[in-house]
């Protein structure tokens, strides 16, 4: 079976229709048979009366014009039966054995039937002139005057009406999956992040209510992260003031110099926790995709890592342009370094290669790694592994940022282990959307 709703639907209304098509031709074939066969027989015995008919009344020197006349203008011949005559017997179906029992019935029963006598194809039947005569003859009529011949023009209006039925179909199938394939596509903008075009409320009464709830829905999501970011924003805001106060209090008034770098160090830390909040909580959908040149893009964010004491090797292929965010592909590969730094060592190798229809991003670390069963579990807000790579603090908000701008893109963060030891981030974005 087909994975898609509309070809399902379609196949199954389809279905119906020629089984209902078949039942309905079965039926007819049944019920036609019996008042098809009586009238055969009616003819087969009207010709057999006016052959009888005909020869008790013409003279005996006319009776060889008067076959050459049926034979010519009727397609009706008449021969005499042989008893060494080769007679191959009708089809056993019912409408031959019930135009077998009318004949019987009107010619009597020593009346036979026969589709060829000796090879010579045709409706054959026999009959006597007279009822006590034993002298027998055969009657050869067209076949078509015994089997049932389906006109051209009636398959043609069945075949139309059978593509007329699967067009409807066809309709029917489509307009139930419509509003289904738009609201998948729907939801999919959601999950990235994003706000999707309202859907039409219009169709029928239960799509009409499923589309109407969805864009309530959409747009309470929409209005609560816009809520959740105006919050984290104040909360930054206000926040970061008293810090800065605090900070020039450290440097003006502790005199000790540990004592005042210890102080100093905190209050970064807060600040760094503070712009993680914030990265997190920012929605990327402000931003528009543009066609970008992933290589200098990566290029750069190398470059100015390497201007703040984190050199890392770099192992760039040749990339395509694509559309894509560039802040928010710049702030995940950034998290990405940073977490290699804080967790993996000295040793960082950023990578992109094109392999088959997507782009790869790997960043690469030799530090303690992760274990596999913990992957998915770390790309969750606020979690942190417990047993490994927790030398450095965070919030567990960096890989979930990742996460988030990876579905922006359509694409996928895939957290491996790295071949060697260490761990492998690798940033998965399709070339074409």
């Amino acid at each position: 079976m087909p994975r898609s709703l509309l070809a399902r639907t379609f196949l199954l209304l389809a279905a119906l229709v020629l089984l209902t098509t078949a039942a309905w031709l079965s039926l007819f074939r049944y019920i036609e048979a019996e008042p098809r066969a009586r009238e055969t027989a009616q003819l087969a015995a009207s010709a057999v009366n006016l052959i009888r008919a005909s020869l008790f009344a013409a003279a005996p020197k006319k009776r060889l014009a008067l076959f050459a006349e049926f034979s010519t203008r009727e397609g009706i011949r008449l021969l005499p039966a042989e008893p060494e005559d080769k007679i191959e017997a009708m089809p056993d179906t019912r409408y031959l054995n019930l135009l077998q029992r009318e004949l019987a019935s009107r010619l009597g029963e020593h009346t036979r039937v026969a589709a060829s006598v000796d090879e010579v194809p045709g409706f054959w039947v026999s009959f006597r002139l007279d009822e006590d005569d034993d002298e027998e003859y055969w009657l050869v009529l067209p076949r078509e005057r015994a089997t049932r011949s389906f006109a051209r023009h009636w398959l043609t209006w069945g075949l139309l009406a059978i593509a007329l039925a699967l067009t409807v179909a066809w309709l029917i199938a489509s307009r139930i999956s419509r509003p289904l394939k738009a609201m998948a596509r729907s939801a999919e903008t959601v999950g990235r992040g994003q706000m999707p075009a309202p859907l039409p409320e219009n169709g029928a009464e239960e799509l009409s209510r499923l589309a109407k709830a969805f864009n309530l829905m959409a747009a309470d999501l929409q209005r609560n992260e816009q809520d959740r970011s105006e919050v984290l924003a104040g909360i930054s805001h206000d926040l970061r003031t008293p810090l800065t106060r605090l900070r020039l209090e450290a440097e003006m008034s502790i005199a000790d110099a540990g004592a005042q770098e210890a102080v100093i160090a905190d209050l970064e830390q807060m600040e760094a926790v503070i712009s993680q909040f914030m990265d997190y909580a920012r929605t990327e959908s402000g931003e528009p995709a543009i066609s970008y040149d992933l290589g200098s893009l990566l290029s750069s964010i190398v470059d100015r890592q390497a201007c703040v004491g984190r050199p890392c090797r770099l192992d760039l292929a040749e990339l395509p342009e694509l559309m894509l965010r560039p802040k928010a592909i710049t702030r995940a590969i950034t998290n990405l370094i940073d977490n290699a730094w804080k967790y993996g060592g000295d040793e960082v190798t950023v990578k992109s290669a094109a392999v088959d229809s997507e782009i790869w991003l790997e960043i690469s670390d030799r530090g303690p790694g992760i274990p596999p069963a913990e992957t998915e579990r770390l790309k969750r807000p606020f979690t942190r592994l417990e047993t490994a790579r927790t030398n450095a603090s965070g919030t567990g908000l960096g890989l979930a940022i990742v996460e988030r701008i990876a579905r922006l893109h359509n694409g996928r963060l895939e957290l491996l282990p790295n071949p060697g030891g260490g761990l492998l981030a690798r940033l998965v974005l399709p070339i074409s959307r």
